[in-house]
């Protein structure tokens, strides 16, 4: 198995320069480890003589989404405590009698349940965390169930509720408990960070209240006004811990300890879920852009600049961390340089 270091690192350098991020972070491997990985750039532009580092810390944005809501829903779909097609209002209080009731998790998960587009939750909700909830969980639906693929935050915020229901935990600890610990994924957490943590943590967007770029704690607007835990987003997480995430994916043997998901949840969310509908999606991954889903590479994006790949068939994952969220919301430079190194990481 080769890999093009070479050209990724010119590649990633290039962004550097170009000033698409102040720095990134990238490895590629298999189910027996990463084969190859880097950094370049810096952690702050206001601190040139800092390099971003291997460990940098990165707000994992909605990568929250997978790392987890889609882990903790596996465990509860494998351990029998959650039908993926039996009606929400079927089996959860929360929701009976009123919209939601008819949406399933599998709808929720492939982005079909017709929920609103925009979470807008301080808008609409307030500020108190179970007015939000009870907000969220009564809302009117934006479409009917099963008609359209449309990406939507909501999805994952109303999913970990549901989690937080089935399990009787709050969702940090679920994902602690379930995936993180026994995986060995001992830098990915909640914030806010501990100063220690933040310290080598990668900043992302400037603060207007404060005049800083925001460090140590979650960029999405929706997690910090719940505290910083969300199905949305608000994890942290750490290189490292992604690799050892993808390679339980690929091969639940590889690690130590097992996760609440196994082999029976990866294959059927690295699958086509969404019938004839476009976009194409799995239960929340979607084929990589630029790929056919019979080329099953699969991935999950972050808003800060983060992602990962996973290729069941080649046995290929892939991660890049950046915080290109640092100099602006433009998508596309990122855009550019993400589908450049997907097909160098899968040729």
């Amino acid at each position: 198995m080769t890999y093009s270091t070479d050209r990724i690192e010119a590649l990633l350098n290039e962004g550097v320069r170009d000033k698409v991020y102040p720095g990134a972070v990238w490895a590629v491997g298999d189910a027996t480890g990463t084969r190859a990985h880097g950094a370049t750039g810096v952690l702050d532009p206001n601190e040139p003589n800092v390099p971003m580092q291997p460990d940098t810390v990165f707000d994992a944005a909605s990568l929250t989404k997978i790392l987890a809501v889609w882990s903790s829903i596996g465990a509860l779909w494998e351990e029998g405590k959650l039908d993926l097609d039996t009606p929400l209002g079927a089996f959860w209080s929360e929701v009976d009698g009123h919209p939601l009731r008819a949406v399933t998790a599998r709808q929720l998960l492939t982005h079909t349940a017709g929920v609103p587009l925009r979470a807008q939750l301080k808008n609409l909700y307030g500020t108190d965390p179970q007015d939000i909830r009870d907000g969220v969980l009564h809302e009117a639906l934006h479409r009917p169930p099963g008609e359209a693929v449309e990406y939507t935050d909501r999805a994952a915020l109303i999913l970990g509720y549901l989690a937080e229901y089935l399990s009787g935990r709050r969702l940090d600890q679920l994902a602690t408990e379930r995936t993180w610990q026994p995986l060995g994924m001992h830098s990915t957490r909640f914030g806010p960070l501990p100063a220690e943590i933040t310290a080598r943590c990668a900043p992302t967007e400037l603060d207007q209240d404060t005049d800083t770029h925001l460090k140590g704690v979650a960029h999405d607007f929706s997690a910090r006004l719940l505290g910083g835990v969300c199905g949305i987003a608000g994890a942290f997480t750490v290189l490292d811990d992604l690799a050892v995430f993808l390679r339980y994916m690929l091969d639940t043997s590889t690690s130590h300890g097992q996760a609440g998901f196994g082999p029976d949840w990866t294959r059927q969310s690295l699958t086509v879920q969404t019938g004839t509908l476009e976009p194409v999606r799995g239960l929340f991954w979607h084929p990589a852009p630029g790929t056919r889903p019979t080329d099953n590479i699969w991935v999950h994006y972050g808003f800060t600049g983060t992602g990962m790949w996973i290729s069941p068939r080649q046995g290929r994952w892939a991660v890049l961390l950046t915080n290109k969220l640092y100099y602006t919301r433009d998508r596309q430079p990122l855009t550019e340089i993400r589908n450049a190194f997907r097909g160098l990481a899968f040729p």
